[in-house]
């Protein structure tokens, strides 16, 4: 029996043809596998590394001296300008001198007097000597006279020494400058009376050049440090340099030395006083400021840095880096980073040198995966695509 119409059999070449172009297209269209991803890597090396510290301080003056009378009276002038720099030695108030002077000047006729009978006496002992020898006057007579004549010589002594206090006085009526340094305002005016040992100074002086910057370290970062130089470990103590930043954030220019730290911990506080000197020849420091300080108590001779790019940590806490592995694929490893140096962390365990550390392009790597490791800072690969790409991928 014969097909009725040809029709089905088109229909059905039709259908197979369609399916196979549908095919072909599905292949075209077929996406690319993920190419390669590129891995920036640096290579680690164990090298000599400060480890610095930063710690907050307050600046205090070098030298710091009050001012006070040493005698008595009234204030006649000031010689000074408040705030300007005084030298040592400069007269700096001036009390009257009256009563100092006529103290003087019967000191003096109180030393003429006393040697005038120093002389007397002597003469009369002299005398008296060879005729107590030939038994002309009394051996009594002579004796009284010789220790009159011993009295008179020490009360000249006496006298000198009062002459000597009175013009000591005297000189004390001109208050002088006992340091060199910045003087500050004046506490007592022309005309005050002051007196000798008064509790309020005249006015204080200050040396601010240099200056000393005190710091504060806890007892417990001080013990740790003592205890990681006693072990052997790699840490040797670092020369102490020490670099400040001022309240507003800027580095002071100058850098200082420190100088001691205190044998004793503040009960108050827990921390220990190390005293840092820095020079001040501009005076920009003041007594008083807060300042921060950063500075190496000791270098670690083995340190090796990382990037703290290169860093990441895990639901643990854990340090860890991706390593250019075997096969160039990535290894994820566990690491000790338990301190900034700057822009990297110090790595005591977990690297060696020599490792390849990866720090660019980790949001692409995946531990086991394959990469293609270029040297950190290299400039990225040209994206391949276009035709040609899809025909390889095809």
């Amino acid at each position: 029996m014969k097909p009725n119409h040809p029709f089905p059999s088109v229909r059905l070449a039709l259908l197979l043809a369609g399916a196979t172009l549908g095919l072909s297209a599905c292949g075209e269209n077929e996406p690319a596998p993920a190419p390669t991803p590129e891995a920036g890597y640096i290579v680690v090396q164990a090298k000599a590394v400060p480890l610095m510290i930063e710690l907050p301080g307050r600046t205090a003056a070098f030298e710091t001296s009050e001012v006070r009378p040493q005698v008595s009276g009234v204030i006649q002038a000031r010689l000074f300008t408040e705030g300007a720099i005084v030298h040592q030695g400069q007269t700096l108030y001036r009390i009257d001198p009256s009563l100092y002077r006529a103290s003087v000047d019967q000191a003096q006729a109180n030393l003429a007097a006393a040697q005038a009978t120093r002389e007397a006496a002597a003469v009369k002992a002299d005398r008296y000597k060879p005729l107590a020898q030939m038994q002309a006057v009394a051996q009594q007579d002579y004796t009284d006279a010789l220790a009159a004549a011993r009295q008179a010589t020490a009360s000249v002594a006496q006298n000198s020494a009062a002459l000597e206090t009175a013009r000591i006085n005297l000189r004390f009526t001109r208050v002088p400058a006992p340091i060199t340094g910045r003087i500050g305002r004046s506490l007592f005016t022309t005309g005050a009376l002051v007196t000798s040992g008064q509790a309020d100074p005249l006015t204080t002086i200050q040396r601010l050049d240099p200056i000393y910057v005190d710091v504060q370290q806890s007892s417990a970062d001080l013990l740790q440090l003592r205890q990681s130089l006693a072990s052997h470990s790699g840490i040797v103590p670092s020369s102490a340099v020490v670099h400040l930043k001022l309240e507003n954030g800027s580095d002071y220019p100058q850098a200082g030395t420190v100088e001691f730290a205190e044998e004793m911990v503040d009960p108050a506080t827990g921390a220990v006083t190390l005293r840092a000197r820095f020079p001040n020849p501009q005076g920009l420091l003041l007594p008083g400021m807060y300042v921060r300080a950063e500075f190496s108590q000791a270098t670690t001779q083995n340190g090796i840095l990382v990037p703290q790019a290169g860093v990441s940590r895990d639901v643990q806490g854990h340090a860890t880096v991706m390593l250019v592995g075997p096969d160039n694929k990535a290894v994820s490893r566990t690491i000790t980073a338990d301190q900034t140096v700057g822009s990297d962390w110090l790595v005591t365990s977990g690297l060696k040198p020599g490792d390849k550390v990866i720090v660019e392009g980790l949001g692409k790597v995946k531990p086991g995966q394959p990469v293609h490791p270029v040297p950190a800072g290299s400039q990225p690969a040209p994206a391949r695509g276009g035709k040609g790409a899809g025909n390889d991928a095809g």
